[in-house]
């Protein structure tokens, strides 16, 4: 009797561990697609961008300059009392008040400036005046040292060229030391009628918000926005920016949901927009509290002011 030959003996032995050895290929096969796939999604998940509000649609010049001109019909009529809150009488008093006023507040400017005014009401008085006395009047408004020799200088130089004198045009002023195009457009707007646009920081920083500029230097934004607004609008323009930007909309915590022209501002939402949590950061009269109402300045012909702005 023959012998089963080896050779099929030993192939039939390999064929069980060949099957495993498939069946774990098919596995792989099918398990691999799924570990690819969820490390896809993975990455997805990591690459999407993040969620941004939506953009807003372009703006035309045309459209841009009739919502500034709404904007200021409406701060019309938020302050009608708009005014230089620098307490002075005389275009003499309104240009040193805001030489003081740099880097301090109107109100510190206007607790100082009676007695200053009292020891030397005349620019020729100012400038006979020893630079440490001088000192030691404005010290309460900060940088004194450098203040009291843009007041001399100044003071010098009305008795010296212009006879003692504030000059009427913007040329003129701003050759004084320390009086730049700011200093020169407050003192032609209040004292002498004459239109201009000032540029503090407040009005710089409302005028961004408003989408009338991007500009950062106040020459540039001077130019761009007197360019949307007719010039016998300028002056009173200034005034109500400026209290809106002391009373409602802040550098830090602007109070967009109490604020009355947010319809009509491309920056709503920067600030707190919750009515009840925005009105706590209005701000009312120089040192005054929330919820007083503000007032007009003496004289004004008109009914009781109402409240800064209805949420």
């Amino acid at each position: 009797m023959k012998e089963t030959p080896p050779a099929k003996t030993t192939a039939t032995a390999k064929a069980p561990a060949a099957k495993k050895a498939v069946a774990k290929k098919a596995v792989a096969k099918k398990t691999a697609p799924a570990k690819t796939s969820a490390a896809k999604t993975s990455a997805a998940k990591t690459s999407a961008p993040a969620k941004t509000a939506p953009a807003r649609k372009p703006e035309s010049r045309t459209a841009m300059v009739r919502r500034a001109r709404r904007i200021n019909r409406e701060l019309a009529e938020l302050y009608p009392y708009a005014h230089p809150e620098l307490d002075f009488t005389n275009p003499f008093e309104l240009l040193v008040a805001t030489v003081l006023s740099a880097q301090t507040t109107d109100l510190r400017v206007n607790q100082t400036t009676p007695r200053l005014f009292a020891v030397c009401p005349t620019p020729e008085d100012m400038a006979a005046m020893p630079p440490e006395e001088l000192e030691e009047l404005i010290r309460p408004t900060g940088f004194f040292r450098a203040k009291t020799k843009s007041l001399l200088g100044l003071s010098a130089a009305l008795r010296d060229r212009f006879d003692g004198k504030v000059p009427g045009r913007l040329e003129d002023l701003v050759t004084l030391p320390g009086v730049g195009r700011k200093t020169a457009n407050v003192v032609l707007g209040n004292a002498f009628g004459v239109p201009g646009i000032t540029v503090d920081t407040h009005f710089g920083r409302l005028a961004r918000r408003f989408g009338w500029t991007t500009a950062e230097d106040a020459e540039k934004v001077e130019a761009e926005v007197a360019a949307i607004f007719p010039k016998s609008d300028w002056t009173m323009l200034s005034h109500r920016v400026v209290f809106h930007g002391r009373r409602v909309c802040h550098s830090r915590k602007p109070a967009c949901g109490a604020c009355a022209i947010a319809p009509l501002c491309p920056a709503y939402g920067e600030g707190e927009t919750d009515p009840d949590k925005a009105k706590k950061l209005l701000k009312y009269e120089l040192g005054g509290q929330p919820g007083q109402r503000l007032k007009p300045p003496p004289g004004y012909p008109g009914q009781p002011a109402p409240p800064l702005a209805a949420p």
